[in-house]
Order: structure tokens, then C-alpha cells, then sequence
């Protein structure tokens, strides 16, 4: 093999980066399309606030004229500032299992963020902790949910013997929820139902979210900002994150608590999975993509948790309590038996404790990487 990487110049090859993980993961018959749509967006400097303080470039790998792998480097700027850092990522990295084209990849970002003056890479990550991040290194063979990497199980490997170590492991948990759902859970609900001190939101139609998107957004960047990775969100860039979500999200398993004072202090969002919908629909939401993407959700019996968070001084005050047990029966009405929890971090003691008590069991585990460069 001859490995060339170059970098992404034309609309011609930015739509060759896009849709080359079709190609690339033709023979795995599981493997669950993104929405072309959102990454076109994603990427588009444009289109995506993110590209105000984030460095980046897009590029392919060639072995002669065939196209055999792409990747991003991008260089968060405003993530650097908060935490005192030199750090680039990658992202978006997808080739043909072959450890010469990753190393090919690698060190072309490599190259790329050391004349930026970075001292160390770390990924997969995307522009924002929003976007896709980690490789998945255990529980392959599990339903995907959506904004999760599905690299082959040779990629953890690749890492390793490029140098690679590890950076930190977030778990996914698998909560059942009749076995969530027990006797004692519901006193406590009804119990905590009475607190004059919150109160449990739940929503029919998705008219009556507009009110929270901003203050959900905001306990997001109070809550979150301590987290592995995150950087805060402007106002205008919340707006932008509500308008990639509403499309699809369902009201009926957003859960939030307020003050009497309408003080939001907590808040979940979740989602039915989607992933045959998205396979059916190959990624595209037009023109007739979206039927089959609904239609998954309405028969889907696994919910996939994106996000939620509780306001520091209200927790241990019930607030995970009305939440959880309102989402379980939300969940029981609709025919959903399971909860995917996404991405929690390791050492997150607090929510991995509020799972375990759940009956949840970890089933997938995703690993981002580091090297100094």
C-alpha cells in the first residue's frame, strides 16, 4: 500500500468525506448510518456556531485513487482556555481495518496540531462534548444509539500500538424497567410528589418545551462545566443545539422539576431508539427517510437517555427520584422495557450509583485516548 493523506478543498471532496463511512462499513450488516444531514451541518463553519473558537481541518486517505479512510482535527479553543490546556483532538476518524491507513491519519493531525502549537492529542472526540465521542472497547454487539462511535473492534488495538494510553472510559448502563420499577420506588415518588419545595414537570406536546430549552441549557453549562471535556454554550449556540434535537425528540420522556418560583433545577431528556429506522432510512432524512425513523421510534422498546442534570443544590433533595420514577412510567405506558443510559463517565459515582439502584448493569464501555505530541 501507498498511503497518501490529503487535506479536504472541494465541495466535491467535503461530500466524499461525509458519506464515506457508507463505503467503508459496507460489510457490516449491523452498522447504523449518522444523519448525513447533521454532519453536513456539523461541519460547515456556516452552519455550526462551534467553528467561532474551534480549529479544524478534514482530511482522506488514499491509497492510490481509491479512498480508504478520513478523519478531522480540531483544535477547541475555548475548552483549551477553561482548562489551562494544549490540547487537539481527533474526530470523525473511519477507514478500512488496516493499521498502516490509521497511523496515515493519525500522524497527519498529529502534524497538523503541532505546528498549531499542541502538545497533546486526544480523541475520538467531536467540535463539542455534544458530538460524538470514544471508542467503543466492550459491548460491540449492542443495540447503537445515536452520537455513538461504532469503530471496529481492531480500532482499541490500533491505539494501543500507535501509542496511544488511556484518557478516560465512560459506561453505558442497561436498566430494565420492570425490575427499576418496584414498590418501594413508587412510595418514595408519591411521597417526594408532595414536597412543597419542587415540583415534576411532564410534557404532551413538544409547544410546551419552548419555555425550558433555554434554562435547560443553562443548568446544562452550570451543572456540566467541571465534566471531562465540556465547554460552556452561548445562548445562541443552545438555540442552535434545541433545533437539532426538537425534530426528533418525543415529549413524553422529558422530565424536568422547578421551584414554585418556575426555578428549573433539574431536567432529562431521552429518546426511543431509532437505529433500524435510521438503517432503513440510510442516514437521510429526505425525502421519505423520516417515515421510516418514526415509525422505529413508535415501535421501539428501548429508551436511550441523551442527557439530564441536577442543580448542585438540589440534589439529594428527591429531584432524581421524581424524575426517575415518572420516566419509568412513561416508559411502562409506552411499551419501553429497557433504558440505554449513555455515556457516564467512570468515576461519576453519583449518577452510576442512581443506575445501580436501578438494577442497571454495564454493557458497553467507550474509551478516549491521549498522546503527547
Amino acid at each position: 500500500m501507498n498511503i497518501v493523506v490529503r487535506e479536504v478543498q472541494t465541495p466535491k471532496e467535503m461530500k466524499q468525506f461525509i458519506y464515506l463511512p457508507e463505503k467503508l462499513n459496507a460489510d457490516r450488516p449491523n452498522w447504523v448510518p449518522p444523519f448525513y444531514a447533521d454532519d453536513k451541518r456539523s461541519f460547515d463553519p456556516k452552519q455550526n456556531p462551534s467553528h467561532a473558537y474551534c480549529d479544524h481541518i478534514y482530511a482522506l486517505a488514499y491509497d492510490g485513487n481509491k479512498i480508504v479512510g478520513r478523519i478531522a482535527g480540531i483544535i477547541n479553543k475555548r475548552f483549551n482556555q477553561l482548562s489551562g490546556s494544549s490540547n487537539a483532538r481527533f474526530g470523525y476518524i473511519d477507514s478500512i481495518d488496516n493499521l498502516l491507513v490509521c497511523q496515515a491519519l493519525i500522524d497527519y493531525v498529529i502534524a497538523w496540531a503541532k505546528a498549531k502549537g499542541m502538545t497533546k492529542l486526544i480523541g475520538p472526540m467531536g467540535f463539542t462534548e455534544e458530538d460524538p465521542e470514544g471508542f467503543i472497547i466492550e459491548g460491540f454487539n449492542e443495540v447503537v444509539t445515536l452520537a455513538s462511535y461504532q469503530n471496529r473492534e481492531s480500532m482499541p488495538r490500533y491505539m494501543d500500538q500507535l501509542g496511544f494510553s488511556k484518557e478516560v472510559d465512560y459506561v453505558v448502563y442497561n436498566v430494565q424497567v420492570a425490575e427499576a420499577k418496584t414498590e418501594l420506588y413508587h412510595k418514595m415518588f408519591l411521597r417526594k410528589s408532595q414536597s412543597k419545595e419542587i415540583k415534576l414537570l411532564e410534557f404532551n406536546k413538544k409547544s410546551q418545551l419552548k419555555k425550558y430549552i433555554l434554562p435547560i441549557f443553562r443548568l446544562m453549562n452550570e451543572t456540566f462545566i467541571h465534566l471531562y471535556g465540556y465547554s460552556t454554550f452561548e445562548e445562541h449556540e443552545m438555540q442552535d443545539l434545541a433545533n437539532r434535537y426538537l425534530p426528533v425528540v418525543d415529549p413524553r420522556f422529558i422530565k424536568a422539576v422547578i421551584t414554585p418560583e418556575d426555578e428549573l433545577v433539574g431536567f432529562i431528556v431521552a429518546i426511543p431508539n431509532m437505529s433500524p429506522g435510521i438503517i432503513k432510512a440510510r442516514g437521510r432524512i429526505f425525502p421519505f427517510g423520516f417515515i421510516h425513523i418514526l415509525s422505529a421510534m413508535k415501535k421501539s422498546t428501548q429508551l436511550d437517555l441523551y442527557m439530564g442534570a441536577i442543580k448542585e443544590s438540589y440534589r439529594s433533595k428527591g429531584v432524581d427520584l421524581l424524575m426517575g420514577y415518572a420516566l419509568l412510567e412513561s416508559c411502562a405506558k409506552a411499551g419501553i422495557r429497557n433504558w440505554d443510559s449513555h455515556h457516564e463517565l467512570e468515576d461519576n459515582l453519583q449518577v452510576r450509583g442512581e443506575m445501580e439502584r436501578g438494577g442497571g448493569k454495564v454493557y458497553k464501555r467507550f474509551r478516549i485516548y491521549h498522546k503527547a505530541i
